[in-house]
């Protein structure tokens, strides 16, 4: 929400069906298939957002899904045959229990490794750009729309991300940074799944106004018109172009 997604461009970029995508955000897991599913919508659900999907998961798990079948094994009568049957017997930690601390044991040791080896690669300087742009990441999780590149847009850098929605057929020629045809004079139907260009400056031209724009994530309409109407569109804003500036895709 804070990103202002909708629903239907997270969807067609998934793959996964909207009813299920609100059902993770209403975490109404009986209208889901499975745990197994669920783990898997969650992951691709956070790539899309740019969120942190193991943190997800494993939140998911914790509180959700039932104890681990390890934890209910029955015991080994081998090891408690010998002992008398008044005598309590002392189970000690869980094996599901210790290859949890093993493994994160293991990833706390690579994480350590990896800090070390990318310091010593590392300048000075470039040491601090890192630290400074790391200690800022996790307050622009939660506004994140998209993978990297989508989500340093949002938070106000010089890229937009632009994304066309027709009500009605309508002829489009994008340009991107200049030289790039995102869309390169073609008819769009309403039946055209948009799809997010990102570029630090869009032109465009539109055959009718039968179209809605999403700047950023944000709708923007266009004015009722019978001819062709362009824009310039960059971080700053929207701005009409002249019928001599509007691109023409040949």
């Amino acid at each position: 929400m804070r990103a202002r997604v909708d629903v239907s461009e997270i969807e067609a970029q998934t793959k996964i069906r909207a009813k299920y995508l609100r059902a993770l955000e209403n975490e109404e897991w009986d209208l889901l298939p499975g745990p197994t599913f669920v783990r898997s919508f969650l992951r691709t659900y956070a790539q899309a957002l740019g969120l942190d999907e193991k943190a997800l998961v494993d939140e998911y798990r914790r509180v959700y899904e039932q104890p681990s079948e390890v934890e209910h094994q029955p015991p080994v009568m081998a090891a408690t045959s010998r002992r008398p049957r008044s005598a309590p017997v002392n189970r000690g930690p869980s094996r599901g229990y210790a290859i949890a601390l093993g493994v994160i044991g293991l990833l706390i040791v690579l994480l350590v490794l990896g800090l070390l080896s990318e310091k010593k690669g590392s300048s000075p300087k470039q040491s601090d750009t890192n630290a400074a742009r790391n200690s800022t990441t996790p307050r622009r999780h939660s506004a994140r729309s998209h993978r990297s590149t989508a989500a340093s847009s949002v938070a106000g850098a010089t890229h937009v991300a632009l994304s066309l929605k027709p009500s009605a057929p309508v002829w489009v020629c994008l340009i991107g940074d200049g030289t790039r045809k995102a869309i390169p004079g073609v008819t769009l139907q309403p039946s055209y799944t948009p799809v997010t260009y990102h570029a630090s400056r869009f032109t465009l031209t539109l055959g009718n106004d039968a179209v809605t724009m999403y700047v950023n994530g944000r709708p923007e309409s266009v004015p009722t018109t019978s001819n062709s109407i362009g824009y310039s569109i960059t971080s700053s804003g929207r701005h009409l172009l002249s019928s001599t500036e509007q691109p023409t895709c040949k």
